[in-house]
């Protein structure tokens, strides 16, 4: 298994996770059941954590996929996306353990806490969306937004050649 094969499989444990954390939140905000809450909160750690992962494994597949001819610049702007990305889930996983805290002690401030969270896990999913979508177009270019416009100039091309 290399940094690549790595990378593809840490990285959907943070947007995958987030998302299934934040819904867990909500729930377990809009039901007042602190288990939820915590759970939640051990699902964004845990995205942290992952997050790091798939962090560490970056510069390994870049140089893998730039090997197969792939754009730097795809890459890069990726690269950047994931990073502003990975502040938030420190952020987040920071947050989640502080969350926790309040919640054993059962501070006064815990339900507060549980909002900043939920907050910050939206914006989470928001950036998780792009970070999510430019990585998937370093390989996949059926999703680029450019995507038709290639097909097509690719069919005049191939239509022109069998013309010919």
């Amino acid at each position: 298994m290399n940094q690549a094969h790595l990378h593809m499989v840490f990285n959907h444990f943070p947007i995958i996770g987030l998302f299934f954390g934040t819904a867990i939140l909500l729930y377990g905000i809009i039901k007042k059941q602190t288990i939820l809450i915590n759970t939640a909160y051990v699902m964004f750690i845990f995205c942290m954590v992952m997050a790091k992962a798939t962090m560490m494994t970056g510069e390994g597949a870049e140089e893998i996929v730039e090997e197969l001819g792939i754009s730097h610049d795809i890459i890069h702007e990726h690269e950047e996306l994931a990073e502003k990305y990975m502040k938030v889930l420190y952020a987040l996983g920071l947050l989640s353990i502080a969350g926790l805290v309040t919640n054993t002690k059962k501070h006064a401030k815990a339900s507060l806490v549980s909002y900043l969270v939920l907050v910050l896990a939206l914006a989470g999913l928001v950036f998780s969306k792009f970070v999510g979508t430019s990585g998937g177009e370093i390989r996949h270019t059926e999703i680029r937004e450019n995507a038709t416009t290639q097909t097509n100039e690719m069919q005049e091309v191939k239509q022109e050649n069998d013309d010919h």
